[in-house]
């Protein structure tokens, strides 16, 4: 059975099962975010529903989007412009950069993201062409902490967020749960 085989017979069950967590969308969960928040955090597996309940965020409380290493690579990546929907189409007031400890991209590099992607078949001209920009982007990445004070920086620089769009940097540890505060998005600017 192929995975995907798995997915739709477990899907199959799970509708079928009356005591699921399913929410009628149209009474108590909307595509708007009761809570007025846009979460921005990595793609790791360790913190699908972990920080969600670390956070005590339930479904349709939060809009979250989810990136390697919880990065903004320029500004209008696919990041700001997730952003810029959450703020002007969907009521998002607040946002909050998460990154976490232990992150993967911090020993992720160019040259071995450039190996690998060679050893299964990408054409040396494509990977020639988004050299600099994945240098950039991964070859930056250093420290957790340090990347989420800069893509901070990088959004309350942009000119397309509005100044009174608090942005929060935090650092989440996948083990326990612990959140710490980089950035209180309440406060830049007013020393």
């Amino acid at each position: 059975m192929t995975l995907l085989d798995e997915i739709l017979k477990f899907n199959q069950s799970y509708i079928e099962d009356e005591n699921n967590s399913y929410v009628d969308t149209d009474t108590k969960c909307s595509k708007m975010p009761s809570r007025e928040m846009a979460i921005v955090t990595c793609m790791d597996t360790r913190l699908v529903n972990f920080l969600e309940d670390a956070m005590d965020i339930g479904r349709g409380e939060a809009k979250i989007v989810k990136t390697a290493g919880n990065c903004v690579t320029g500004p209008f990546d696919g990041v700001v412009r997730s952003l810029l929907v959450c703020i002007y189409e969907l009521g998002v007031n607040e946002i909050f950069i998460i990154g976490h400890h232990e992150c993967g991209m911090s020993k992720t590099t160019a040259a071995s993201l450039s190996e690998k992607m060679l050893a299964r078949g990408i054409a040396p001209e494509a990977i020639h062409m988004i050299r600099r920009e994945m240098e950039h982007w991964a070859d930056g990445f250093q420290h957790p902490g340090e990347n989420v004070e800069e893509t901070v920086d990088e959004l309350r620089m942009s000119p397309l967020i509005p100044e009174d769009v608090p942005i929060h940097g935090l650092l989440f540890h996948p083990r326990t749960g612990e959140i710490e505060v980089i950035v209180n998005g309440y406060y830049v600017g007013l020393f």
